[in-house]
């Protein structure tokens, strides 16, 4: 018997579970895109971008995904023939440098594997290198949603200012924005990317670039600019529609407007704060459930707030996940570029996806499904997990 029937909960690392309210605020009729009406929600949006996050400068709202905001940041920086730096830990940190190389850009790799986030000193160490400066900017992912390690994007901004390089330094935030803390001019960074999916709780479709004055520079030194991923009318537009280089996505348009009042409400303090806090429950399981079963990243100053990455040994991540979807309504993330010679699917891996719209009994309730499929499938584990998370959360609700 199944006891899936219900509101699916999804636990993927993306796309997020929506609130009730974004999703309402969908729920409307075309608006007249030539009114009033949408440019002034479009003038809040942007205040709203800015206070996520943490930054007085300049945000460009695209159509487009993660993959498409990577190639909007590259396509305002840098152009054929320049050079950038990628420090790399999992998939889509390859995923940004391969953007760079499909626009004819040389990309200087340096691969961290799948267990270590990006390491300062290696960066410091290829810039040093770099005698002539060519590097024009350093394209570090912060949260890989593949690996869930987390990067130290303060440090890196520090070792550019202290080895006197002038690159840029670009964040991909698609995963970590409205989970993770992040101060974008705080921690100078010149260019950070994310996208509507995950932290920002809203459908996907969305993809937005904050930028500052020294990036504007690099791109007004190019000779051009894609007239599409061009930044400068999105942010300085003569007519309302630049905004979003042609028809406005209407209906996404109110669903962030809800979403980010939600963030705003919550403060994004206590939204970072209540990501750290279920994180935490969540790895308090997973350690007390016990081998077979391990936490991908050991040092929990490396983990991500938004998504965890499990190993526990093929097949069982596979089986554990259908089981989950199958009997208790929960959706969990595949091993997505976890394979190994051994195990080339991934199916030995699953990840947690938790951010954004996430509360205790969310996390609670996954975890318990999850303990459930240990117990349904033989899976070797310490009973007792889902009240080692609860522990966690009573501990950080009392703060």
């Amino acid at each position: 018997m199944s006891l899936a029937n219900g509101r699916l909960h999804m636990a993927l690392p993306g796309p997020s579970v929506m609130p009730d309210a974004v999703l309402q605020a969908m729920m409307r009729p075309a608006p007249d895109i030539y009114s009033d009406e949408l440019r002034v929600l479009t003038e809040g949006l942007v205040r709203d971008l800015k206070y996520v996050a943490q930054t007085q400068h300049q945000v460009a709202i695209y159509i487009a995904n993660g993959h498409g905001v990577w190639e909007a940041s590259l396509s305002n920086v840098v152009q054929p023939g320049d050079k950038v730096l990628a420090p790399v830990m999992g998939v889509f940190g390859f995923g940004w440098a391969e953007m760079a190389q499909n626009l004819g850009v040389e990309v200087e790799l340096i691969d961290h594997g799948r267990q270590t986030p990006i390491d300062p000193e290696q960066v410091r160490a290829a810039l040093l290198a770099d005698k002539g400066q060519q590097i024009k900017a350093v394209l570090a992912v912060h949260t890989d949603t593949s690996t869930s390690l987390r990067s130290d994007i303060k440090a890196l901004r520090q070792v550019l200012d202290e080895v006197g390089h002038p690159a840029l330094l670009m964040a991909d935030c698609v995963a970590s924005l409205g989970c993770d803390e992040m101060h974008m001019d705080k921690w100078g960074v010149d260019v950070l990317i994310s996208a509507s999916q995950k932290g920002l709780m809203v459908p996907p479709g969305l993809g937005f670039v904050w930028f500052n004055d020294r990036a504007m520079a690099a791109r007004q030194a190019l000779a051009r600019v894609s007239g599409y991923w061009d930044w400068q009318p999105r942010v300085e537009p003569e007519i309302f529609y630049q905004y979003f280089g042609g028809t406005a996505p209407t209906h996404h348009l109110y669903a962030l407007e809800v979403a980010l009042g939600m963030i705003k409400a919550e403060g994004i303090e206590a939204v970072w704060a209540r990501h750290q806090a279920l994180a935490q429950a969540i790895w308090a399981a997973v350690e007390y459930w016990d081998s077979p079963m391990a936490l991908n990243v050991a040092d929990p100053e490396q983990r991500s707030h938004a998504v965890t990455t499990v190993k526990i040994g093929a097949p069982d991540g596979d089986r554990l996940r259908e089981w989950c979807s199958t009997n208790a309504g929960v959706t969990l993330g595949i091993g997505l570029g976890m394979g190994t010679e051994a195990d080339p699917t991934g199916a030995g891996v699953f990840r947690f996806g938790h951010m954004g719209h996430l509360n205790a009994t969310m996390v609670l309730g996954m975890l318990g499904s999850v303990e459930a499929g240990l117990d349904a499938l033989g899976i070797a584990h310490n009973p007792g997990g889902v009240a080692a998370a609860a522990q966690v959360i009573s501990t950080a609700s009392s703060v």
